[in-house]
């Protein structure tokens, strides 16, 4: 057989071999390489309008005049600072390139074939795709229906039922995306304490700082010392600002963070990454006035699509998701022609929503007027 004719598919592993990649929003050089549009708004990847701290922008100058070095591969200072942070020791950490790094690095040490990861219908992509990766079987569970208080959330007792023998990790995203639900301190809490000690429950915080402002949730890396089975992600990608340099992290046990610095790959998080985040933590005047920001923002927003007479579910986050109908593809796609970008969010089987992300007041302001002139346009 000639080298043009292997079947490189088929040789692949076989949880990779029906694998969709994740698809990110639309990128702005994107949407104007295909529409020729100039003025393009981006609110589809929950980004911070604010953008990064100025101290950590000038943290990250300073570390680029040495990036022919190889960065700290332990992450001794950033450590230190998120140690400080958490109050934990930092044997108990571990960094990610990202938050989806720390979920992959979860998926590569813990499951496998003849293994099951539980988590619920509508959660965040890259669960599905890293438990496929891995070989091993997704048990996905129903989630709460549209009349319920959490629409389309997560519904801990289905995914209790769920858990077997075979069980090695259940995830949760608390708030999820892109839902924006979430689930209260008592039940989660509760929910944690009935899952057998050697199955890993991740919570993942992407959006935990967001969410103790909009509805009070419970910092769940407090529970580390009670549950050794609990891991804890968190990111630098979403209310700090530092999407474009990846920069995440998991709280764990000790021996369960072990284990994920033995699959995770040399310098995973770069240097510029590390003194970026560091000198974000210590801005703590910036990250309160993005908190402020997407507050007020997503009330607005929130209020004002409810006005224009669409069903819009309850988020703790920094985005809405909002349900058009029928119309979700036409209308996106009339978002798109005038330079407004959101979310499809069919992949996570709600075909009729979008998904907007909470931008500047000018931003919102031309997204709605936008969105009225199209939902109200004649058919």
């Amino acid at each position: 057989m000639s080298m043009s004719e292997v079947d490189w598919a088929r040789r692949a592993v076989p949880g990779v071999q029906a694998l969709a990649p994740y698809e990110p929003g639309k990128p702005i050089a994107e949407l104007r390489r295909e529409y020729g549009v100039t003025d393009i708004i981006k609110l589809a990847s929950n980004e911070s309008p604010l953008g990064p701290s100025p101290q950590a922008l000038t943290a990250a100058r300073e570390a680029a005049a040495e990036v022919h070095r190889y960065p700290d591969g332990n992450a001794f200072e950033l450590k230190a600072r998120l140690a400080a942070r958490h109050g934990v020791g930092a044997e108990r950490i571990t960094l990610g390139n990202g938050s989806n790094d720390v979920l992959a690095l979860i998926a590569q040490a813990f499951l496998g074939p003849e293994r099951e990861a539980v988590f619920s219908r509508h959660a965040f992509a890259v669960y599905p795709i890293v438990t496929q990766a891995a070989g091993a079987v997704a048990r996905v569970a129903p989630a709460h229906g549209a009349d319920s208080d959490q629409p389309y959330g997560h519904d801990l007792a289905a995914m209790q039922r769920l858990i077997s023998g075979r069980t090695r990790v259940v995830f949760i995203a608390n708030p999820n995306n892109p839902t924006g639900t979430w689930v209260g301190e008592d039940a989660l809490r509760a929910f944690i304490e009935q899952v057998p000690g050697d199955v890993l429950v991740v919570v993942d915080e992407a959006y935990f700082e967001y969410a103790r402002d909009l509805a009070g949730l419970p910092d769940a890396s407090r529970w580390l010392d009670e549950f050794p089975n609990l891991v804890v992600t968190r990111t630098f990608s979403k209310c700090y600002g530092l999407a474009g340099l990846r920069v995440g992290y998991a709280l764990s046990s000790p021996p369960v963070a072990e284990l994920l610095n033995r699959v995770r790959q040399p310098f995973n998080c770069n240097a510029v990454a590390q003194a970026a985040a560091g000198a974000a933590l210590d801005d703590e005047a910036h990250l309160a006035r993005a908190i402020a920001l997407n507050t007020e923002q997503l009330r607005l927003m929130e209020a004002e699509l409810r006005q224009l007479g669409l069903t819009v579910l309850p988020s703790a986050g920094n985005f809405l998701c909002f349900d058009v109908g029928g119309g979700a593809a036409s209308v996106n796609e009339g978002l798109l022609r005038a330079g407004v970008i959101v979310r499809p969010v069919g992949g996570y089987e709600l075909p009729g929503f979008l998904r907007v992300s909470v931008g500047l007041p000018e931003e919102n302001r031309r997204f709605l007027d936008t969105l009225e002139r199209l939902i109200s346009a004649p058919a």
